[in-house]
């Protein structure tokens, strides 16, 4: 509708001839035949003087009627003017939103094989900067566009109505539109890699930041802004040609056009005369300086094409796997009856690795199958495949019978839960989340499914409760808690299938035990496929299946496969040696009550993280921004003088148009704007890629607790990492020439008058307070709008890069009625800019003709002072095309400045405090009190004390949440504590040299993150202050159990891990996040949770290799598993953000206390 709708709005525009209200100007059509029919009744005769032809016909009436047909033209300019812009503004923000809307839906419907080879980085740049530039194209751009359009087209009919011979050749430059286009796409490519990078490096800032890994970073993201940088200078050239061969051939037009005119009117003087001359002439003139002034527009329209043809790529793309069809089957009954028939599948990134060979299952209807075997075998790939995240090229997967690629895909997917190994929320509120497991469900409902996941006490103990926001992916919540948050999820649909991929890999003992036992409830009548590497939650399942090299080599219940001494037997056995020292398989704390705890551990309330708090943006001159191109500023010198000079022909052209030096103006003309454009369009796209540069080296700067702010979300930053630079260059660049161009027009043209009659030229300068007032309403409106437009993308940005579907629509809807209410005030402020000109003209008509009857000024310099108006009120007019282009650079310039401008808190960057010449690992937290500081009003840590020794190990337990992971941030400086010291060989870390401290410290997280390079670069990332060997790669690699595995690979260290490590399992990630942090060598190794993903037999080679990597270093442990701590030197146990009691595991075994109690809670289980 909404494309019938725009069709119809520029058909009428064309059918009325520049009166239709929606988008041309009746002095498009009407000016050029006003103009020249005036001149047909001024002039007459020879033409042996202008002024003696003027002076034969001329008289005050028809001076004084052509002054009213101004003034009637004004008006009517006014009004359609405001159709124009209110009827195009509404469109083009429905059209945009549609757009958003449509690729959004496409890349929510992909398959999975796509996003293994698509970044996510680059489908945020689509989003935000591809579609804002299709905004830009068919918004007011292509308002003024057609505008132009239909004026030359206006002019060039009635050129040829009267004269054909003398406007052929004005045709001719448009085939550099084309090149333009293809410029634009390739320019839109590179920066789309850009923002790949950047959104990579922003959703790992905490490993960036960890690693010291800044550097690096800006390194990728400025090889890829090179490439942008150049195709955008060679863009800017082809536009500057371009207009530069049409001011050529206009300015030779005319000088043709009055030498080959006086020649026919001597030899046709039956068809030809001086009326006819002027008619064609003038009409050819204005329809050429309105395809002239088209050129800066036609370039958006360009750039629109060459973004959309991107977009529109993805939303038009075939859909292999397409979630949203509604073909296939809905089975009335299903009873979960499912079966893998001899399956061989491999991942499309990676087709010469087989990662099932063979796979035959069967599984019963409400029967529970364990799936184990070591990390990689394809456990977590046999899940995928039954949720059709793939397709098998060979076998075939079946529910109750059906192909399950014959089943209506959403249908099925309805009918299945899932809990996956990293869980992974949205940023919304905890209900929210829960909500995603099912549409329709009742408040009652998302309570019952929180208590089955032994959910419902912590979120009771939350400021806003269920209303409380998780944060971006969820990272306000602690692991233990995002998992519980992801089985309610799964719970709430009632899924008649359960896939359990290590769901309770996060969780504490006592939770485990909770939840544990709540999933085997809710397995009673459902088909369930569990996934674990803790061998004693899967004992009871009705089947358990081993797999190895992704075959399945044995199945039968626990009894049966411990006694047929296969695969599950070594297992078994494996993880009963490495836990039979202490009589239990895993401990952490919490006979504790929790209550406390929890609070303290839990998120920022509704308001402060919903409401998007109101940025004071500085007040940004323009001489700031021009600073920036200060290693430019010879070519834009250059570029300048070149301006100057072309805007200065302009007017010029008002005395010599009746002379053949016209062919020398358009020789001129076209050598200034090319050297415009080589000169401006180097200087624009340098600094636009240097504001890019700066800006990302200012975010990666700050510190992390700048990012937990909502306002910071990585949506956001990449929106305005890929715009606010781009923007900017709306009030530099070829801009920065416009402006110059127009000044220097104006200020020909009042010399020009000056020069030939003061009188009238006074009456002009007493118009212009009123254009300028007319300007800066219009600017203002568009600067408002810009505002809401950035806010818009912004928004979309966050959604996007979270998933929210709902939010992005909303938002759109939003967006859409901002558009709406903000049209008609940008209609009439653009309305009365425009239709100023006729006012004036009107004027000097009126005026004119007093003064030429008083005898103070004569014809031809009436004629002169005229024609000077005529062309300033031209170029006036393209400058005031430019009046968003600048109102949304100053918007975005302003945010770029308070970004640069921003002190952080913690700098990443500083190079002040001290470095110890060695440094032994003593290591001390004391009195420390720390709450995140977008919860200010819950404590975290109240008061924690506890001390470690250089080379002993300390082991953190505590209930999920309660601020262990917390102490290693604050070791790490991701934040500083309100009160108390991290203290480091007794120096508070404060006062030592950041990056120096971070480089001693060895950190290996919970959920560990991967760069899309390869498996080399992700482990030389561990030490990014040197280049770091082969050797000591493989070195590494080997103790952490990944050597072995990586040389299997085709391509050996060479392999590509993708977006986040995805084409790698769980525990592979691990390991090579493991071998990342030895590589540097720390002086003190922070392992926090660091072998939760891994199975059996791995996790016992990586626990002796992390034994032995302890040797000799100090070492923090967080962990959930008491065979990673049991031989630890300290365990301290942490209650309410203290510790309650520490010391030796035998040592807190005989006191009986908290620690006691847990582990025969665990020996009980």
């Amino acid at each position: 509708m909404q494309y019938c709708r725009l069709f119809l709005l520029t058909a009428s525009c064309l059918q009325f001839g520049g009166s239709n209200p929606t988008r041309l100007k009746v002095d498009s059509a009407f000016h050029p035949f006003e103009v020249g029919k005036m001149r047909t009744q001024i002039v007459g005769g020879n033409m042996l003087t202008l002024n003696k032809f003027l002076k034969n016909v001329l008289t005050l009436h028809i001076f004084h009627s052509h002054a009213y047909y101004f003034v009637g033209i004004g008006f009517a300019v006014l009004l359609c003017s405001f159709f124009e812009i209110w009827t195009f503004v509404i469109a083009s923000a429905r059209q945009t939103s549609r757009i958003r809307d449509k690729f959004f839906f496409a890349v929510l419907h992909q398959e999975m094989a796509w996003f293994d080879t698509t970044p996510i980085g680059t489908l945020n740049t689509r989003l935000t900067e591809d579609i804002n530039t299709i905004h830009k194209g068919i918004g007011d751009k292509i308002a003024i566009l057609i505008q132009n359009f239909s004026t030359f087209l206006t002019g060039i009919i009635i050129g040829f109505a009267y004269g054909w011979k003398l406007t052929l050749v004005i045709l001719s430059v448009t085939p550099l539109i084309a090149i333009l286009s293809i410029l634009t796409t390739k320019e839109l490519m590179a920066y789309a890699k850009a923002g790949s990078v950047a959104e990579e490096i922003l959703s790992a800032i905490r490993t960036v930041i960890a690693f010291n890994g800044q550097k690096k970073a800006i390194a990728r993201y400025d090889k890829n802004l090179e490439e942008a940088q150049s195709i955008g200078t060679k863009k800017t050239i082809t536009t500057n040609i371009s207009t530069g061969v049409s001011q050529f051939l206009i300015y030779g037009c005319y000088a043709l056009a009055f030498w080959y005119g006086t020649k026919l009117t001597v030899d046709e003087k039956d068809n030809y005369d001086i009326g006819t001359v002027l008619i064609v002439f003038f009409s050819v003139l204005i329809g050429a300086f309105s395809l002239g002034q088209a050129s800066p527009n036609l370039e958006n329209v360009a750039n629109a094409r060459g973004a959309a043809y991107q977009v529109f790529k993805i939303i038009k793309k075939p859909r292999p796997i397409d979630s949203s069809s509604t073909e296939g089957f809905k089975l009335d009954k299903l009873r979960g009856e499912i079966e893998f028939k001899n399956i061989y599948f491999s991942y499309p990134s990676r087709p010469n690795i087989q990662i099932l060979r063979g796979l035959n299952l069967k599984i019963q209807p409400g029967q529970t199958i364990a799936l184990v075997g070591s990390s990689g075998c394809g456990k977590s790939t046999t899940i995928q495949l039954l949720q059709r995240f793939y397709d098998p090229p060979q076998g075939q997967i079946t529910i109750d019978g059906h192909d399950i690629r014959t089943l209506n895909i959403k249908w099925m997917r309805e009918n299945i839960g899932i809990v996956s190994q990293e869980p992974v929320l949205f940023a919304t509120t905890i209900a929210g989340n829960i909500r995603y497991g099912k549409e329709d469900i009742t408040d009652a409902e998302i309570e019952q499914a929180a208590k089955e996941a032994n959910a419902y006490d912590f979120i009771m103990k939350l400021p806003d409760k269920f209303n409380t926001m998780v944060g971006e992916r969820g990272a306000q919540l602690s692991g233990g808690q995002k998992q519980r948050i992801a089985i309610a999820r799964a719970l709430a649909r009632n899924p008649k299938i359960l896939l359990l991929d290590e769901a309770t890999s996060a969780l504490d003992n006592q939770s485990e035990s909770i939840v544990q036992a709540a999933l085997d409830q809710a397995r009673a009548g459902r088909t369930t496929i569990v996934i674990a590497h803790r061998l004693s939650t899967i004992r009871t399942a009705d089947v358990i299946a081993g797999f190895e090299k992704g075959v399945l080599v044995e199945q039968g219940t626990h009894s049966e496969l411990m006694a047929h001494k296969g695969v599950y037997y070594a297992l078994v056995m494996q993880q009963k040696s490495v836990s039979f020292q202490c009589c239990t398989v895993s401990v952490i704390l919490s006979d504790i009550s929790p209550i406390n705890c929890i609070a303290a551990c839990n998120l920022v309330n509704k308001e402060n993280f919903l409401s998007l708090q109101k940025e004071t943006l500085p007040d940004v001159p323009y001489t700031r921004i021009l600073a920036l191109n200060k290693p430019e500023l010879c070519y834009i010198a250059v570029g300048v003088v070149a301006a100057a000079i072309a805007g200065g022909v302009t007017p010029a052209f008002a005395v010599l148009f009746g002379k053949i030096i016209g062919v020398c103006l358009g020789l001129l003309n076209f050598c200034l704007y090319l050297l415009q454009g080589f000169t401006f369009g180097k200087s624009g796209e340098a600094l636009t890629m240097r504001l890019r540069s700066l800006s990302f080296k200012a975010l990666l700067q700050q510190e992390i607790g700048w990012f937990d702010d909502h306002n910071n979300g990585i949506g956001v930053l990449l929106t305005r990492l890929s715009t606010d630079a781009s923007q900017v260059k709306g009030a530099t660049g070829s801009r920065l020439a416009l402006m110059t161009m127009t000044f220097f027009t104006l200020v020909t043209a009042l010399i020009i008058a000056f020069a030939h009659g003061w009188h009238l030229t006074l009456l002009i300068l007493a118009c212009i307070p009123f254009i300028i007032v007319a300007k800066a309403i219009q600017a203002k409106s568009m600067e408002g709008h810009a505002a809401q437009d950035q806010k818009a993308l912004e928004e979309a940005g966050r959604v996007f890069s979270a998933y929210i579907y709902i939010y992005i629509h909303m938002d759109n809807i939003n967006a859409i009625w901002d558009s709406i209410k903000k049209a008609p005030i940008n209609g009439i402020s653009y309305a009365i800019g425009q239709s100023f000109n006729f006012f004036i003209n009107a004027a000097v008509f009126r005026f004119g003709a007093w003064l030429i009857a008083h005898c103070f000024m004569n014809f031809e310099q009436l004629f002169i002072v005229f024609s000077s108006v005529i062309f300033a009120a031209m170029n006036a007019g393209q400058a005031n095309s430019l009046a968003p282009d600048f109102s949304k650079s100053k918007v975005s310039a302003q945010r770029i400045f308070h970004l640069l401008d921003r002190k952080p808190v913690i700098d990443s960057y500083s190079e002040e405090g001290e470095k110890l010449e060695k440094f032994e690992g003593n290591i001390e937290f004391k009195d420390i009190h720390f709450a995140y500081p977008t919860r200010p009003e819950v404590q975290v840590l109240q008061g924690l004390n506890v001390k470690i020794n250089k080379g002993q190990t300390l082991a953190l337990v505590g209930s999920s949440g309660c601020g262990k992971s917390t102490s290693i941030q604050l070791l790490e400086r991701f934040y500083d504590p309100i009160s108390g010291q991290v203290i480091a060989d007794g120096v508070d870390t404060k006062s030592l040299h950041i990056q120096w401290l971070r480089s001693r410290l060895g950190l290996v997280q919970q959920e560990p993150i991967l760069f899309d390079c390869s498996i080399a670069e992700n482990i030389q990332y561990g030490d990014n202050s040197r280049v770091v060997s082969q050797e000591e790669i493989e070195e590494a690699a080997k103790a952490a159990n990944i050597h072995n595995f990586i040389e299997n690979l085709p391509e050996k260290y060479n392999t590509r891990v993708g977006d986040k490590g995805a084409q790698l399992s769980g525990g592979q990630k691990q390991r090579i996040a493991i071998a990342r942090a030895l590589v540097r060598k720390p002086a003190v190794l922070l392992l926090d949770e660091a072998t939760s993903a891994l199975d059996t037999e791995s996790e016992k080679i990586v626990q002796k290799a992390l034994d032995e990597a302890r040797k000799g270093r100090t070492c923090i442990v967080i962990a959930h598993r008491l065979s990673t701590i049991q031989n630890s030197d300290i365990i301290a146990v942490i209650q309410n953000g203290r510790v309650v009691e520490q010391g030796t595991h035998s040592q807190l075994l005989a006191l009986e206390g908290f620690y006691y109690a847990l582990v025969n809670a665990q020996v009980s289980h």
